[in-house]
């Protein structure tokens, strides 16, 4: 079984701890940082399969740490967030994190998410069978299950884990409808939705990195009053 190896940035001890302690009864190798800045030290010293990082951190906030590690890669990033932090959660979303969760939290929450994180990225990054066929293909955009990438125009297009998870859920239901409901349960595998704001903003993002106009999407379009669904011109080559 490959090792999983977990990062965890809080500066309070109690939360570390906890989390760590339950992390390592699911058989996951985690280390711990006390602030933003030692975060990054590690990454940098390290691989991580998987980061939860705190939203208010000293020296360097959670914030900025995720926007610095979406610039290097695309591993999912678990945030942790204040009930009253409301426009945070959504910075934290639109800059990268793949999904977030609120303080005081349900430590078994917590290991349902990271679970839920770890094994949809370690199954599309594996050299498994997990699926019938490793490409999805649509007129102007190739989906590869395998090797995690998206290519647009004969350009790779660099995507966030749950950005890549939510592409291709999407394209594997083409013309299908789905509530905000439904694509958090099927995407962020949770019957849990807090708000619409964790999946609004990552098809907002998702558009604006696979539509040539955001503004008029042919790809991920809106249906109003119910959800959205993916439009394609099957590509049969």
């Amino acid at each position: 079984m490959k090792e999983i190896r977990v990062l965890i940035a809080d500066d309070e001890k109690e939360i570390r701890d906890l989390l760590k302690k339950y992390l390592e009864r699911e058989l996951y190798k985690v280390d711990v940082a006390v602030n933003g800045e030692e975060a990054l030290t590690l990454f940098d010293q390290n691989k991580y399969n998987l980061i939860i990082l705190d939203l208010m951190m000293p020296k360097i906030d959670g914030i900025e740490v995720c926007r610095r590690l979406r610039n290097k890669t695309n591993v999912p990033i678990l945030m942790l967030t204040a009930k009253d932090h409301e426009i945070d959660k959504i910075l934290g979303l639109s800059i990268g994190a793949d999904d977030y969760i609120t303080k005081p939290f349900s430590i078994n929450e917590v290991v349902a998410r990271v679970k839920a994180l770890m094994r949809r990225f370690l199954i599309l990054g594996s050299d498994g069978n997990s699926y019938e066929k490793t490409l999805i293909k649509f007129k102007g955009i190739t989906i590869d299950l395998k090797k995690y990438t998206v290519i647009i125009a004969g350009e790779e297009v660099s995507l966030t884990a749950k950005e890549f998870e939510l592409l291709k859920f999407f394209a594997s239901h083409p013309e299908q409808v789905f509530t905000k409901t439904q694509l958090f349960r099927n995407v962020w595998g949770s019957e849990y939705v807090e708000d619409d704001n964790t999946v609004m903003v990552h098809i907002r993002k998702l558009r604006k990195k696979i539509e040539d106009d955001p503004s008029d999407p042919k790809f991920i379009q809106t249906v109003w009053g119910i959800g959205y669904k993916f439009v394609g011109e099957k590509d049969e080559s």
